[in-house]
């Protein structure tokens, strides 16, 4: 080879070399992040802390004290207004009684229930209230155990949950036992 043109290769290279430092200096993209928009990232926001709170409202006492659950209703008289004008005391009213709805010793409202049937079987317990929803009671159930119990109710007059519990008699041929009413 000759030397000029070994002279001329070697700087060839040299200047390709040069130019392969200098040239990421010039074309480095100042120019191009100066004319860019700016984004304005908030910093990350701090982890979230899960706190568990007790319920605020009281569980109900046990019962232990409880008020009278068949106070004597007082009777409402209705007078008609020939009676009323004349009002003397053999004059017949018309007496109606009505439970009036009491309440425990803690201010809870004495409610109650009737207790139709228990089933081992669930889907048994679930045909029977869906037929007394049909029906159109107000039906639930309760489960303890193995046995599933179909209730009717709650009602705050005693008298209306009889009433259902004789009405109830005739349709299904079921016997319930009146109850007391306790949530959950």
């Amino acid at each position: 080879m000759d030397p000029i043109r070994k002279k001329r290769l070697v700087g060839s290279f040299v200047l390709l070399l040069l130019a392969a430092i200098i040239v990421p200096f010039l074309f480095d993209g100042e120019g191009y992040r100066a004319n860019r928009l700016t984004l304005d990232i908030p910093p990350e926001p701090a982890p979230l802390v899960l706190q568990f709170r007790q319920p605020e409202n009281p569980r109900l006492s046990e019962r232990s004290a409880l008020a009278d659950p068949r106070p004597q209703p007082e009777p409402i008289k209705i007078v008609t207004g020939e009676v009323a004008e004349k009002t003397k005391p053999s004059a017949k009213a018309l007496t109606l009684s009505r439970d009036v709805p009491v309440q425990d010793t803690d201010g809870t409202p004495v409610a109650w229930t009737l207790q139709l049937a228990s089933f081992r079987d669930e889907a048994n317990a679930k045909q029977l209230r869906d037929r007394l929803n049909q029906a159109g009671y107000k039906s639930y159930l309760r489960s303890k155990g193995e046995m599933t119990k179909v209730f009717v109710g709650p009602d705050l007059q005693r008298s209306e949950v009889e009433k259902q519990q004789a009405a109830l008699s005739r349709l299904f041929k079921l016997n319930g036992l009146v109850l007391r009413f306790t949530p959950g």
